[in-house]
């Protein structure tokens, strides 16, 4: 294998395993988030902006996966 497929290899494997936390993350903020509404309708307001603060921040690390990924 040379150099360059091994590159292209690591940028793979670094995208792939950089999206699966911040893929689970998301879900699970989402999931949660909806039980809490299911639960306390009335909560929707108060859960809105932390839910969306905590999707962004997971998405975040995906993003940072995607530069190291640039950067093989």
């Amino acid at each position: 294998m040379d150099a360059e497929a091994a590159k292209f290899i690591a940028k793979a494997v670094a995208m792939g395993v950089g999206a699966i936390g911040p893929g689970l993350g998301i879900g699970l903020i989402g999931a949660k988030a909806m039980e809490a509404i299911g639960r306390n309708p009335e909560a929707t307001g108060k859960l809105f902006v932390p839910m969306l603060l905590g999707m962004a921040f997971a998405e975040a690390i995906a993003i940072y996966a995607l530069v190291v990924s640039f950067t093989l």
